[in-house]
């Protein structure tokens, strides 16, 4: 598994809550569990503190987006370095199964991986989360880390678009947003309409009957 397959667990943390709609789904341990994803052996460490724990690295890794998003580097970096400081991670080389030649006989597909010795399941969890967006970061450049700009939603996204033109967290927010945008396109070219109309009203009116 490639380290910066990691950062989505970063993104699916911060988006369990929504600042500006006042939701929050990261309430219990079922849920800290779901997080996790496939790695269910560490997801049954969970316990009811790791729902306060990952609260608050919920809150220091949306900083770090939102340092992204307006642009400063400097500090989304130092925001995520502090973090990895915190919770360091043991990387080592892996193959599980899988084959080079996609049978049994072959080499094994070495690739690196994120060794779990955590204390609990939030330091795992962070661990992991800060390593991959490290990678993501340091590989594509700071500025690939953004929120999205259907408000009210604020999720946060990995853009991963070859121009780095991605600005919403998903194809429903984006189509949202267009419609939105047409929608206030047409009430400013009918106010303009209007005040057209209402304008060329007033200069008839005011013009003199024998100039008529």
């Amino acid at each position: 598994m490639e380290l910066a397959y990691y950062s989505d667990y970063a993104v699916r943390l911060v988006n369990t809550e929504q600042p500006e709609r006042g939701t929050d789904s990261l309430t219990s341990v079922e849920a800290v569990r779901e997080l996790f994803g496939p790695a269910q052996q560490a997801a049954r460490r969970a316990t009811d503190s790791d729902v306060t724990r990952l609260r608050t690295v919920r809150s220091r890794l949306r900083a770090v987006f939102e340092a992204a998003d307006a642009g400063d580097e400097v500090l989304a970096v130092d925001l995520l370095n502090a973090l990895m400081m915190e919770f360091p991670v043991s990387p080592q080389i892996s193959g599980h199964e899988d084959r080079d030649d996609g049978g049994t006989g072959g080499r094994p597909h070495w690739h690196m991986h994120i060794a779990d010795h955590a204390a609990n399941a939030t330091a795992g969890y962070t661990a992991t989360a800060c390593m991959g967006l490290a990678f993501h970061l340091t590989d594509l450049g700071v500025d690939r880390l953004g929120l999205c700009q259907a408000r009210p939603c604020r999720n946060v996204y990995l853009d991963t678009s070859t121009n780095r033109s991605r600005r919403y967290c998903s194809d429903r927010c984006a189509t949202r947003a267009n419609v939105a945008a047409y929608r206030a396109r047409k009430r400013l070219e009918s106010e303009r309409s209007a005040r057209t109309g209402r304008t060329a009203e007033t200069t008839q009116d005011s013009t003199p009957a024998t100039d008529r």
